[in-house]
């Protein structure tokens, strides 16, 4: 462990790196830095050297900054972690600490993407199972007869960075590239040579399917017992991208039933896994979540990361902070951030599509300063309604672009009603459109969603809010509060906003939790509103 430091250094901060990075992720850190070193998954190594008083930390997947070790780390300003996952940072204790965390997390889509295509390859081709045929002294070259890439329609599952490269990679193979993704603008796939489809429809065309989608409660299995029933038999399927979005299961029985020719993975829904029964099988190559795994996504996540330690020791906005908003933004602005974020949430699952184009108007005494970065905290809030992975301040605008989203802020100084507050006008591509307006109230800034296009509203927003939409009569609220009450989902809050007595209304219901399709089913039917929707704010 290298702790000499030379008197003059002592003003500088410290930053340790607790694994081995590329000599480019010194270099990106610059000459103002005092850099010491130590064995990061050598515990007491560790503790050790965060308890000399260090301001960064950078590491990659071997050393764990837990509880613990962010206790011993006092001063600690920022954990970087040169890569995309975080499974090794507690960022819950980071946070309490007032640690920012930051990653790299487009470091390694070319990677990535060029992983999946060589499983696509390797599976079309029987690479293995013919490489370990020969190794054992086999030439076996009538048994491993494969199949040609050149015009095969290819299916890409999650057309977001990595899907994209894919497709234009496999295009000067000759493929027929289409795409199931419903948060992407047609307009954009057609840029890229590519047409969207349901997901049905690319099932049953596909001859090679591959995935490219995270894991969320929505995306769990959709490659499924159903789905695996709807495919060409000579479909090989590739997933690359997050283990469980794949039903490595159902795949297993679809490939020795026949229905499925083969696979390439590279993620499972348990790791580390070494004993699926999918390795047994000749028409499936499997390899160890190595994604990432390549020279040049470990130097590209090291400069990131330094960059990013960088900026945050200079008290720069950092925009691939995972868990802190804070930068060089004005104290006025700042509270604004997570509000402008809600807005955006609130709006986009109301409309139930994304927004194409979202206009930020900030009124009143906050409007003398900078609220550029506003724009950004709308897209990142309609990014995170439509189920985007990891989103943040560094991935947000790109995110975006390929969603073909945009967005913009307006300042004025006139606000009649309140010293400032923010109006959010969402607009999609099929013409549909919704403002949402909010504002901080008091010393502790509280949070306020004060109208909906043109119904007011006194409504703090919380995780769990109900809305309906409806034509106003007696018995309403009580019929809402009673179907409520039977499935035992307790009411916190509740605020109706109406155009006219008798006319339409607009009620919002904060609720402990989460109201299922089923119930909001009933709730429409019992109610004849014209829409109810469950909106999940995610902080």
């Amino acid at each position: 462990m290298d702790t000499k430091r030379a008197a003059w250094r002592v003003a500088k901060p410290v930053v340790l790196i607790a694994e081995e990075l590329s000599p480019a992720t010194v270099d990106a850190l610059g000459p103002d830095f005092d850099v010491i070193h130590c064995d990061g998954a050598n515990r007491s190594e560790l503790l050790a050297a965060l308890s000399q008083g260090v301001d960064a930390v950078l590491i990659r997947s071997a050393t764990k900054m837990d509880a613990e070790a962010i206790a011993a780390a006092k001063g600690l300003k920022v954990i970087a972690r040169a890569g995309v996952g975080l499974d090794n940072v507690d960022i819950a204790a980071a946070t309490s600490a007032g640690v920012m965390v930051v990653n790299a997390p487009t470091s390694n889509i070319v990677s990535a993407a060029e992983l999946a295509i060589s499983l696509l390859l390797a599976s079309a081709r029987f690479i293995s199972p013919a490489h370990a045929a020969l190794r054992n002294g086999k030439w076996a070259r009538s048994k491993y007869t494969g199949a040609e890439l050149f015009e095969k329609t290819l299916g890409i599952v999650g057309f977001g960075r990595i899907g994209q490269l894919v497709a234009h990679r496999m295009q000067a193979f000759g493929m027929n590239v289409i795409a199931y993704d419903p948060y992407l603008q047609p307009a954009r796939a057609a840029q890229l040579g590519v047409k969207l489809v349901d997901l049905d429809e690319l099932l049953r065309t596909s001859d090679f399917i591959t995935i490219h989608l995270p894991k969320t409660k929505e995306t769990a299995n959709l490659i499924g017992v159903e789905a695996l029933k709807k495919v060409k038999p000579a479909v090989r399927i590739v997933n690359a991208a997050r283990g469980g979005v794949l039903d490595e299961s159902a795949l297993y029985d679809a490939i020795v039933e026949g229905r499925v020719a083969g696979a390439g993975l590279d993620v499972y829904v348990s790791e580390p896994c070494t004993d699926s029964p999918l390795f047994t099988l000749d028409n499936v190559v499997a390899t160890p979540h190595l994604g990432a795994s390549t020279d040049e996504a470990q130097e590209r996540a090291g400069i990131a990361v330094a960059v990013s330690v960088r900026k945050a020791l200079a008290g720069e906005l950092v925009p691939d902070a995972v868990n802190v908003k804070g930068g060089v933004i004005a104290q006025e602005i700042r509270p604004s951030l997570p509000l402008v974020e809600k807005m955006a949430q609130i709006a986009t699952e109301l409309l139930g599509e994304v927004p194409v184009h979202m206009d930020i108007a900030v009124k009143g005494e906050i409007a003398v300063h900078d609220s550029s970065i506003l724009a950004i905290s709308a897209l990142k809030g309609a990014l995170i309604a439509v189920g985007a992975e990891e989103v943040t301040y560094v991935n947000t605008p790109g995110l975006a672009t390929e969603r073909g989203m945009t967005s913009a802020v307006t300042t004025t100084a006139d606000s009649p009603e309140y010293r400032s507050m923010i109006s959010l006008r969402a607009a999609t591509g099929s013409g549909k459109s919704m403002t949402v307006d909010g504002t901080l109230m008091g010393i502790k800034q509280t949070q306020k969603i004060i109208g909906i296009d043109s119904f007011s509203l006194d409504l703090a927003p919380s995780a769990h809010i109900l809305f309906l939409q409806y034509l106003d009569q007696p018995g309403v609220i009580g019929t809402v509060g009673h179907t409520l009450g039977q499935a035992k989902i307790n009411i916190a809050g509740m605020q109706v906003g109406r155009s006219a007595a008798g006319g339409k209304a607009l009620m919002a219901l904060s609720v402990d939790s989460d109201v299922s399709d089923d119930l909001l089913a009933t709730i429409k039917r019992e109610t004849s509103a014209e829409s109810v929707r469950a909106v999940v704010l995610v902080d």
